[in-house]
């Protein structure tokens, strides 16, 4: 097998990160990022399609805030969140609330407190669509997140779960800074106003599909995957430009190899709104991968210049214990988490019953400390370290691809799949919910 390019790694995301940029859902970023694929698979010597699904976009033109204490107004720095709507250029001023996210779902009447108000929210994830119903009844004039996974000065881009806008409405929302709501706080704020011109809209995303054929179809299909769209102000150098530039490699030494069973790559679109196009592939070929599917290799911010690797998902034992020695003989260490992740896009395959994992690379206890940050560039990620990996699961896959039988089988533990259906019900919408608009409130 031809090994790994740094180098040609260090094209690919130079071209993702500097010639396109930013790369959000739907828009021409993502669609210019879809074609590079397409194009570079190709080169590769793979079948190449696109599968195009609807999506929102955000298309945000402005973005103000302003926050009332030591009796005057200041302003903020907020970022306006994908699936939520803009307020058409208008301020919206109202009363400040703080609410502790983890704990104020406890209160029996949000309503009473948070009616009309604007909402700082401690947590950028409500992960329970009750209770995100219950902050949207409320019916806040509009809502500050605070991602207190990474106390910092900086707001960092976010989405509202889909199915949660689509199921109970959404306001205007902005992520906000660790540090300046500690600071509004602090200071006794007392009001804030927000301004956004723009919005959503509905837009297009595509997932590009390389195929490297099998001589044997009921052998079963190898799938690698990874996401090439990125949040808002950031070009996404990790996240996830290093798995599109990592994909785009492993098709490219992969190819020319003998195959028993056929190797699908494929790059999603949408994943920063919670793998809308992985829920949006295995919704659409949920008879195939019942069928064919053997396993599921997904990547997603694992070049990281310092940290450590980590595999997070849903598979048997067996292929746990053949990943390490892979990674060993390419000079790295993994190591393996366990307990159901649904925010990556190996999760919607795991809820269609296909074993998958997802390798991120961690340099802090939360993630990554530029985690959907105009700073995810070109400084924060090493090529020889990715090569490494991709060196590792590339070995991998070409002995299963030949492997006359696979030695593990295509199940998902039995004490995972109870907690995989009640998220895949919950984040997700469950396998009727194929998107539409997005309602605002």
């Amino acid at each position: 097998m031809q090994p790994i390019k740094p180098e040609h790694l260090t094209r690919h995301l130079r071209h993702l990160t500097e010639t396109i940029g930013v790369r959000l859902a739907g828009g021409a970023g993502e669609a210019a990022a879809a074609d590079y694929l397409v194009q570079e698979f190709t080169v590769a010597g793979a079948r190449v399609h696109r599968e195009v699904f609807p999506v929102q976009t955000r298309e945000v033109r402005e973005e103000q805030l302003q926050v009332f204490f030591d009796g005057a107004w200041h302003d903020a720095g907020g970022l306006a969140f994908v699936n939520t709507p803009g307020t058409d250029g208008a301020w919206r001023e109202a009363p400040l609330v703080f609410f502790d996210g983890p704990t104020g779902y406890q209160r029996p009447d949000l309503g009473a407190e948070l009616r009309g108000s604007i909402v700082l929210h401690l947590g950028c994830h409500i992960e329970s669509r009750e209770n995100y119903r219950r902050l949207m009844a409320a019916a806040p004039a509009g809502v500050l997140m605070v991602d207190v996974r990474y106390p910092g000065a900086l707001p960092l881009a976010d989405a509202i779960f889909p199915a949660y806008a689509r199921a109970c409405g959404a306001v205007p929302t902005l992520n906000v800074a660790y540090l300046d709501a500690w600071r509004w706080r602090e200071r006794g704020a007392t009001r804030a106003r927000l301004r956004i011109v723009g919005g959503m809209r509905p837009a297009e995303s595509a997932n590009i599909v390389a195929e490297l054929p099998g001589s044997d179809p009921a052998a079963g299909i190898l799938f690698l995957g990874g996401h090439h769209d990125t949040q808002a102000n950031s070009v996404g150098a990790d996240d996830n430009g290093s798995a599109t530039a990592g994909l785009l490699e492993l098709a490219r030494v992969l190819a020319p190899l003998p195959r028993r069973r056929t190797i699908r790559l494929i790059s999603f679109g949408a994943e920063e709104q919670l793998s809308v196009g992985s829920s949006h592939y295995v919704r659409r070929h949920r008879a195939e991968l019942a069928a064919r599917g053997c396993c599921l290799f997904n990547f997603d911010s694992f070049g990281s210049l310092l940290g450590w690797n980590t595999l997070w998902g849903s598979g048997p034992r067996e292929l746990d214990a053949l990943l390490p020695a892979y990674f060993q003989t390419h000079g790295q260490q993994v190591r393996r988490e366990y307990g159901v992740l649904p925010y990556a896009d190996h999760f919607p395959f795991v809820a269609a019953g296909v074993p998958a994992l997802t390798l991120m690379r961690f340099n802090c206890t939360a993630g990554r400390f530029f985690h959907h940050r105009p700073d995810d560039d070109l400084s924060r990620v090493d090529p020889r370290l990715m090569a490494a990996s991709l060196g590792a699961v590339a070995d991998f896959t070409a002995a299963m691809a030949v492997a006359e039988q696979l030695p593990f089988a295509a199940t998902i533990p039995a004490g995972e799949q109870a907690a995989i259906a009640a998220h895949w019900e919950d984040l997700f919408g469950g396998w009727e919910n194929v998107g539409g608009p997005t309602p605002t409130t």
